[in-house]
């Protein structure tokens, strides 16, 4: 009988201590931690916050700039390769026409190939050139019927340049297989690379396969120019060779954590330093508009490489004695607190809890040690008064009760809070602010000029291309070919180039003679055509000035048509994309009127920009010498740091004559500065530390302070007098233990009422 009691009280005592891990014990000892946790975070991430010889936003800048070159030259690959086998398809649905025709036809209709030949595939003899010598020996016609024959190659030439040969087939029946071989060279559209810029194309082994930017030993003057151009090679070379190694990873093991905007494999680098200045550059291989999605040209293992030189900043912009200052500071208050909180919450409850259950076990002899304040001390004197009725006293409220419950531990936790937020509170809003002055490195200004500058050459050639290919249709299209052609060839136009909303031929008088996609805009009086049987003055043009989005058209004339032209659509969400590049902030494309036609962004149509970057958009397109030039700005005022950079459309093309400006702008709170860079850490202490104190004691709150103030009341009850009332556990913790025992004395007073009341009973 002994045993099996002794057995039993083991078990309860088991599951009494088993219980405890969910009590008052863990969230202040996870407080604790986290504060130590927090200390070390801050003394050393904010000791830790000085600047290096090379700013983290002027690496990352260099790297957006490869990730540019990359897709820009991925884009005129794959544009050149669809153009030729979509011009190729065209001619071979046609009447035959003699090879010499054909390369006439291209080389009105395109300027982007160097040379151009056509083959007989079955003697490999040549029939027609234009241009420069198309290397057609490379070619091995025997082998075009097998996988990827036709895929784009590239060929190295005896001087040392490599061509990339693009291939189509031309085929009319009861006629010879020819091909149509396009010969162009790896040099980069349209990248704006300004001053002390290269940029380099390399193959997979690291080998440059053309390079612009760094003048050749004979065209500087003095022989310290000529040691810096070759030291400029020395470093493109070795940039090269480790760019070639990275890019060989896979991009999701290449990828910091969290990064991303760019399908394939990028980064930046360090170089040497050289008279105050050091070589650093970025790098990107040709990857594919999807992750994981293959084209022509990312076949082809080519990677990009900007290198420029900047200027060393040896300064240091904090050193680590406030990292240290303020660990040490939290370290004091967070000490402070949890004593605190150990000294007047968690020792009183576990007092509490030794008392309870000594009571229950039937110790009445000595009387109830009372905790000194709150909710402990009011549960405490009813403890104590329980403990008397039980022996038989009577009991009332003791002297000073209400003084002693006046100070929770609700107060207490305020206190706590209190103390943790004056160490947060600075950290979130005071200590290590960066200003209107905060400094920006010139390179930041100059990468956000020249990166909208490529950026205005790109959708400037992207509206050229699509000019091209309406040219190339109406040219195919003759004055005897069907409605029902003319509906197959634009068809076919639309589905190989997703440019295009809709593309139709319109006949002089307005009648639609074929239609492909959507239905067409419909010109109203308010529209800004003069003449709706002509409504083009230009190649391309905007046919509305109100409405929800822009309808940008372009327009070519069909020969022997009487008037007749074929009419593309551009989809507003094809110029859009081409504007989603990470690191340049909002970019918007607005007209002549500053009126925004597109954006990366929310925007309105045909809204007016921001004052101060209108009057950057009018600058810009101030002519400078022959033409207009990119421009960019830093502003400074009480809302921070912006900045912006504008760059017209110049050059040829059908896009010329628009008049339409690429703006860009962006805050450089969120670059990768060193001031930005301490004041984000800083934030993020105080953050973590309002968030650490947050958690810990509001988890303390909800499972200790709330149900131990509900106990107080009921246990205050209970000594009044009341019997009826069941006390049960919210928690299998301290004060679920405490609250257990006075059930258990609630019980026994019960059964002591029966026993007094059974002898009156008797006598009755």
């Amino acid at each position: 009988m002994a045993a099996s009691s002794a057995k039993r009280r083991h078990k309860v005592r088991r599951r009494a201590d088993m219980s405890l891990l969910g009590g008052i014990r863990p969230p202040i000892a996870v407080l604790s931690a986290l504060l130590l946790s927090l200390a070390g975070i801050t003394a050393l991430g904010l000791g830790r916050a000085s600047q290096g010889s090379v700013p983290e936003a002027v690496l990352t800048s260099q790297q957006r700039f490869a990730e540019d070159g990359a897709v820009a030259m991925r884009a005129s690959i794959d544009e050149s390769a669809t153009d030729l086998t979509r011009t190729a398809g065209l001619f071979s649905a046609g009447e035959p026409v003699s090879p010499d025709a054909v390369l006439d036809k291209i080389g009105s209709v395109y300027q982007k190939w160097t040379g151009t030949a056509v083959v007989e595939i079955k003697s490999g003899r040549l029939l027609a050139a234009r241009g420069e010598n198309v290397p057609v020996t490379a070619v091995d016609t025997s082998r075009l019927s097998a996988k990827d024959g036709l895929a784009p190659r590239m060929v190295r030439l005896q001087n040392g340049e490599t061509r990339l040969l693009a291939l189509a087939l031309l085929s009319w029946p009861d006629r010879p297989q020819q091909l149509l071989i396009a010969s162009s060279s790896l040099r980069f559209p349209g990248i704006s690379l300004g001053q002390f810029r290269s940029i380099a194309v390399i193959d997979s082994d690291g080998h440059i396969l053309s390079s612009d930017g760094i003048p050749e030993p004979e065209q500087v003057l003095t022989d310290l120019q000529r040691d810096g151009v070759k030291r400029s090679n020395k470093e493109l070379k070795a940039f090269s060779k480790v760019a070639a190694t990275k890019a060989a990873q896979h991009p999701l093991t290449a990828k910091e954590p969290g990064s991303g905007g760019f399908p394939g494999v990028s980064g930046s680098l360090l170089g040497s330093s050289f008279q105050g200045d050091r070589s650093i550059a970025g790098y990107a291989t040709l990857a594919g508009p999807q992750p994981g999605e293959g084209t022509v040209a990312t076949a082809l293992g080519l990677t990009v490489v900007a290198m420029v030189d900047v200027a060393v900043d040896p300064t240091r912009t904090v050193g680590p004695l406030f990292g240290l200052i303020a660990a040490a500071a939290l370290l004091l208050i967070g000490a402070l607190a949890v004593a605190l909180l150990i000294g007047t919450v968690q020792r009183p409850l576990l007092r509490l809890f030794l008392e309870s259950r000594r009571l229950t076990r039937g110790d009445l002899a000595r009387p109830v040690t009372v905790p000194k304040y709150g909710e402990a001390a009011r549960i405490g004197q009813a403890l104590e008064r329980l403990r008397r009725q039980l022996v038989g006293e009577t009991a009332g409220p003791p002297p000073g009760s209400s003084r002693r419950g006046r100070f929770g531990t609700r107060g207490l936790i305020v206190v706590c809070g209190v103390l943790l937020l004056a160490w947060s509170a600075p950290m979130l809003l005071l200590f290590n602010r960066a200003d209107s002055t905060v400094a920006v490195p010139e390179q930041i200004i100059s990468d956000q000029r020249e990166r909208t500058d490529t950026l205005s050459d790109r959708v400037r050639r992207a509206l050229n291309e699509g000019h091209a290919d309406l040219v190339s249709v109406s040219a195919l299209i003759g004055d005897r070919t069907s409605p029902d052609d003319m509906k197959k060839v634009l068809e076919r136009t639309r589905t190989e180039h997703l440019r295009y909303r809709s593309l139709y031929i319109r006949s002089a008088d307005g009648a639609i003679l074929a239609r492909a996609g959507e239905s067409p805009h419909r010109l109203s009086a308010g529209d800004g055509a003069k003449d709706n049987n002509k409504p083009f003055a230009q190649p391309i043009g905007v046919l509305n000035s109100s409405g929800k989005e822009p309808v940008i058209a372009g327009y070519a004339e069909i020969p022997g048509r009487n008037g007749a032209a074929v009419i593309g659509e551009f989809r507003i969400d094809f110029i859009n994309s081409l504007l989603k590049r990470p690191g340049l902030g909002q970019i918007r494309v607005v007209d002549g009127e500053r009126r925004v036609l597109g954006g990366n962004t929310g925007y309105l149509a045909f809204q007016k920009l921001p004052k101060r970057l209108d009057e950057l958009a009018t600058g810009t397109n101030q002519k400078t010498g022959l033409s207009a030039r990119a421009s960019g700005i830093m502003y400074r005022d009480g809302g921070g740091v912006q900045v912006a950079g504008a760059a017209p459309f110049v050059g040829g093309g059908a896009a010329k004559e628009l008049g339409w400006t690429v703006v860009s702008w962006q805050p450089a709170a969120g670059l990768a500065i060193p001031e930005y860079r301490l004041q984000n850490r800083t934030v993020l202490a105080g953050v973590l530390g309002v968030t650490a104190a947050g958690a810990c004691l509001g988890w303390l709150y909800i499972v200790v302070v709330r149900p131990l103030r509900e106990l107080a009341v009921k246990a205050e009850a209970l000594a009044a007098g009341d019997r009826r009332t069941v006390l049960f556990p919210h928690h299998h913790d301290e004060v679920g233990a405490v609250a257990r025992s006075l059930e258990l004395v609630r019980q026994q007073l019960q059964e002591q009422r029966r026993h007094d009341s059974a002898p009156l009973a008797g006598r009755n």
